[in-house]
């Protein structure tokens, strides 16, 4: 018994926008949590970013009536920021932090990555993600007390440990700038490191075994396998992360550069990032304006970054690209 033909007009409704939402209306609706958030917090702000050509003010009527009835001032916004002479110091600590950042976070959670997949204890294993992952679940407000029980000018355990060994003066941590870029890096690198291994650690547990089976019989030794197997099944993936945190190399964790050196002023010159810098803006002179020319900025570089990260990878290995 053969099938009634369907009409065209009925296969023309189904290949419907429409209907093929009211279809999938179940996966859809997981999904509108996250674009509600989206639209939310990301696209309708960036219509606020008018502000960054506008003398804002907010005695016009509250943020609406300042946002229309502020008078333009064009450029000005930007040509203060990038005259001042904050600027340099912000552009040299973001770049120059988040440049070491990116190396020491891609070997280490790479390295960490790799000797985790060669575990075969799984206890082991757990205990291990579970101390590599517990800080970074803790807030750097939490931190920072932490931080401070080592670094405190009369009680800290490091000023301590200088008595007790050395017998000398003990280190002013919070006005002596010199250890904090030092500080910063560590700390960074050992709040994420678990974060940023998960990724590597799936790809490389998902990789065949019987490709290391196959290395074990031609003689290969544990570090060509992990040379010859592993490696080339995680460049892909650390490709793709490099070109996203490239992206982010103008921004920086507030938490690690305002909360931990608990806003000290000598250490500004080291501690002053993109994001610390309009914190302070909007704290200190409550300037919205230029707080949102420098937030454009980072936004406007970042994005260029992307791209131009993207389009040189999609020449040379258009696999491995974001898009």
């Amino acid at each position: 018994m053969t099938s009634a033909p369907v009409h065209p007009q009925a296969k023309h409704h189904k290949n419907t926008l429409w209907w093929r939402l009211f279809k999938n209306r179940t996966y859809f609706l997981f999904c509108l949590p996250g674009v509600v958030f989206m639209i939310l917090f990301f696209y309708i702000p960036v219509l606020a970013n008018v502000v960054a050509f506008k003398d804002f003010s907010y005695s016009e009527g509250g943020f609406i009536a300042g946002l229309l009835q502020s008078p333009w001032v064009g450029f000005n916004n930007f040509k203060f920021f990038f005259e001042s002479a904050d600027f340099w110091i912000v552009t040299r600590n973001t770049i120059g932090y988040n440049m070491v950042f990116l190396l020491l976070n891609f070997f280490f959670a790479i390295f960490f990555a790799i000797i985790m997949s060669q575990l075969r204890n799984r206890r082991l294993l757990r205990g291990y993600q579970t101390l590599m992952l517990f800080p970074y679940f803790l807030s750097w407000a939490v931190l920072q007390y932490f931080v401070y029980a080592f670094l405190n000018p009369d009680k800290g355990i490091v000023n301590q440990m200088i008595h007790a060994l050395a017998g000398g003066k003990g280190i002013d941590f919070y006005n002596n700038p010199a250890p904090w870029p030092f500080i910063i890096l560590f700390l960074g690198v050992w709040k994420g490191i678990g974060y940023n291994s998960i990724l590597y650690f799936a790809t490389a547990m998902g990789i065949d075994p019987t490709l290391y089976e196959a290395s074990m019989i031609d003689g290969a030794s544990k570090w060509q396998q992990i040379k010859n197997v592993t490696i080339p099944h995680i460049v892909p993936v650390a490709t793709l992360m490099l070109i996203l945190n490239i992206g982010g190399i103008f921004r920086s964790d507030i938490g690690l550069f305002y909360v931990v050196p608990r806003m000290s002023g000598p250490l500004i010159n080291v501690t002053q990032t993109f994001d610390t810098y309009i914190y302070r803006a909007l704290t200190t002179t409550n300037d919205i304006g230029m707080s949102t020319a420098a937030g454009l900025v980072q936004s406007v570089v970042g994005a260029a970054l992307i791209l131009t990260c993207n389009a040189i990878v999609r020449k040379v290995e258009p696999k491995s690209a974001l898009f």
